[in-house]
């Protein structure tokens, strides 16, 4: 774990250096307004994504790590899967492009005119589901570090790319880097993946099984509720936050988010990377409880440490990564920090859900945690303004520990 570990924090490293830099470009050429739209970007490609991918991610995993040394199944697997994820990003591309200036209008107002953003996104992102499929089919055969390597390669390609859109495009190259960048993984992707197998090979449609689209269809659910509908309540949220105090308060909030991703990708990969798995594999509650503690006794602690570092550090990391101008983002860092804890704490738990392919309690817990995020905010953001936003997500990652805590307590205890 720990030499999975070990590489996986100079991925991190590598990629919180390139947000060091594409954020520092930004809070210079765009500012706090053009974060806003930036983050009203980041969430609508996100659900897109999500949907160009069926929600299939976490379950190719699982039966590709469950079916790796039976042939027949793993062809099925492969096949049945591309075939799906191919026609739904090119049906989801045709309805982008050609629909390009009403997206514009829903994403960023009528007062923007960045249509051509949704045209390049329609354009890359066949390819960017591919290459999602493509991790995925490595995660499940168990190649860690291969995984790993496609994302240090991956975030040194869209380091250059970022610098070169910004410096010459401003806003608009920020905007086409988001939808322009993910895309070319796919090459990364193809080339691990072809060290492997020969993957062109292993595509035949006589493999294509529904019964396959039948047990993938749990994860698409489970999926397609947190990534598709959580950006989206984010992206009314951010809407919210604009009409309520302003643009460029919600620009600060789009800041402070940015620098949580940065941080939190430490936790994401390791779980995805290594736990997902270990989970996958656990034949009963002592097995799982083992899986859990780990993360508890060995990731969680030092996590820790490392927020309180970047708390008492607030004022220097804003004003290296941003702008003087920012400096109002130091107001939201308690908040954020806090809430990363007990979200980091509650998703090693949750991931449960997709190692056993709970749906149902999986959907139930995620609905109401948007719920609870939703309405909170609206009420705090009246009584306390942008603050009321991170206070919001706070309380509703300490709310879905508690639940998915009392939920999992045999496997925990």
């Amino acid at each position: 774990m720990f030499k999975i570990t070990f590489l996986n924090s100079l991925s991190i490293l590598l990629k919180i250096g390139t947000g060091l830099i594409t954020s520092k470009l930004l809070a210079v050429f765009v500012g706090p307004s053009g974060m806003a739209l930036v983050g009203n970007l980041r969430n609508f490609s996100s659900s897109l994504e999500s949907i160009s991918t069926l929600g299939f991610t976490n379950g190719i995993v699982k039966y590709v790590a469950e079916g790796k040394d039976d042939k027949s199944q793993l062809q099925k697997t492969i096949s049945t899967a591309f075939i799906s994820l191919l026609t739904v990003a090119v049906i989801l591309s045709v309805v982008l492009y050609f629909f390009s200036t009403h997206w514009n209008d829903q994403i960023f107002g009528g007062n923007f005119d960045y249509h051509i953003v949704f045209k390049a996104a329609a354009l890359a992102l066949p390819w960017y589901a591919i290459s999602l499929f493509l991790l995925s089919l490595i995660n499940g055969l168990g190649k860690f570090k291969e995984v790993i390597w496609v994302n240090i390669i991956g975030n040194g390609i869209g380091l250059l790319v970022s610098i070169y859109m910004i410096l010459h495009f401003k806003t608009l190259g920020a905007l086409l880097s988001i939808v322009i960048t993910p895309a070319l993984l796919f090459f990364v992707t193809f080339y691990f993946v072809n060290k492997e197998f020969n993957f062109l090979e292993a595509i035949r449609f006589r493999y294509f099984d529904f019964q396959i689209i039948k047990n993938l269809s749990s994860y698409s659910l489970m999926a397609l509720v947190s990534s598709v509908f959580g950006p989206l309540v984010f992206l009314v949220i951010r809407k919210n936050v604009i009409d309520f105090v302003g643009l460029e308060q919600a620009g600060f909030w789009e800041t402070i988010s940015r620098i949580s991703t940065y941080y939190m990708m430490f936790v994401t990969t390791i779980l995805s990377v290594y736990f997902l798995p270990k989970l996958v594999l656990a034949k009963n509650n002592q097995e799982t409880k083992i899986v859990f503690w780990s993360f508890y006794k060995n990731i969680l602690p030092l996590f820790m440490v490392a927020l309180s570092v970047i708390y008492l550090c607030r004022f220097i990391i804003v004003k290296i990564l941003f702008t003087d101008e920012f400096l109002p983002v130091t107001t939201l860092f308690f908040w954020q920090l806090l809430g990363d804890i007990f979200k980091a704490a509650s998703w090693v738990l949750g991931y449960q859900f997709f190692a056993k392919k709970m749906t149902t309690a999986f959907i139930i817990t995620e609905i109401a945690s948007l719920a609870v995020l939703y309405f909170s905010s609206i009420f705090l953001i009246k009584i306390f303004g942008i603050q009321g936003v991170v206070m919001a997500q706070a309380f509703d990652n300490f709310i879905y520990l508690l639940v998915l805590v009392l939920y999992f307590r045999k496997s925990l205890f």
